[in-house]
């Protein structure tokens, strides 16, 4: 047994989300420091994570590679589907605003996966839920008030994008429970380079990037992305929602602060409180749920 074998699910939990989250943190910023046109940008990060994905698939799976391919079925095809569209909205939005701005929308992904299980699946909200929702959507329209003049909110709606299809993503994942469906995310890279691709080609070709640019997007698409997104991927099957939820913050604030600190890139006063609104809510409600929780188990394991 090696030593995350030995650590209990918790930590396992822990322990993957964390790492994952961390590892993340520089995205936004090596997209900016890529400085490359919207159709390029994801063009090389479509093929690239693919490569990176399937690589950590061979390496995970080996002979079971197909096995774990098939295990997730149809589900698995509107996984890769979906988070097509999230990695389009999260590139694009990086291209048209804040890194910071779309840091804190996508944080918000949980709290529209809650309002989606009520929609689709009839699951019944507790009041704290819907307080947090609306108190976090009153954060994001005062970002998103802020940027109107200079034009950002077409970045702000591509972040709320992918925020919205990555909660559709949460949501469908949890009608196969106990399934790994990060096999699927070469495919997700495949869909967004050929796409991409195809736009080039219809638009005249692309030029081919600097070497310092092809060094930043290489780093970003072969080991930032298949890696730290496989482990936030991976999780969610060993932890409660609400821990999830808090542990994917530390990606917003380190990834706002490499921006602000790296790129100059200062969020607005406006935006700092929209920001601060939805940071203290996303805490609150986690820490919360995250106590209530703690309060069940014991009571279960002792009837």
């Amino acid at each position: 047994m090696n030593a995350f074998q030995s650590l209990s699910h918790r930590q396992q939990g822990l322990l993957l989300t964390g790492a994952g989250a961390l590892i993340m943190a520089p995205d936004a910023l090596l997209i900016k420091l890529a400085a490359l046109p919207d159709a390029e940008i994801l063009m090389w990060r479509g093929f690239l994570s693919a490569l990176g994905f399937l690589m950590i698939v061979l390496a995970r799976h080996g002979r079971d590679t197909l096995a774990a391919y098939r295990r997730c079925g149809g589900v698995g095809i509107a996984v890769a589907l979906l988070f097509s569209l999230t990695t389009c909205g999260f590139v694009l939005g990086n291209q048209y605003t804040r890194a910071g701005n779309v840091l804190l929308i996508l944080a918000t992904s949980p709290l529209i996966a809650a309002a989606l299980s009520w929609l689709i699946l009839r699951e019944r909200l507790p009041r704290r839920t819907w307080v947090a929702i609306w108190i976090c959507l009153g954060g994001i329209a005062l970002i998103v008030i802020d940027d109107i003049d200079a034009g950002s909110w077409v970045g702000n709606a591509f972040a709320l994008l992918a925020a919205t299809t990555l909660a559709l993503n949460f949501t469908l994942c949890r009608t196969r429970p106990g399934v790994d469906m990060s096999p699927m995310l070469t495919f997700n890279g495949l869909i967004v380079g050929s796409g991409a691709a195809l736009v080039l080609m219809l638009g005249g070709g692309a030029s081919l990037p600097a070497p310092s640019q092809l060094a930043v997007v290489g780093v970003l698409c072969l080991v930032i992305v298949p890696c730290g997104v496989t482990l936030l991927q991976r999780g969610p099957l060993y932890l409660p929602a609400a821990e999830v939820g808090l542990l994917l913050l530390l990606e917003v604030v380190v990834g706002t602060f490499l921006a602000w600190w790296i790129i100059a890139e200062q969020p607005t006063p406006l935006a700092m409180v929209g920001g601060c609104v939805v940071l203290v809510t996303l805490v609150a409600k986690g820490l919360y749920e995250r106590r209530m929780e703690r309060r069940v188990v014991p009571a279960m394991e002792t009837d």
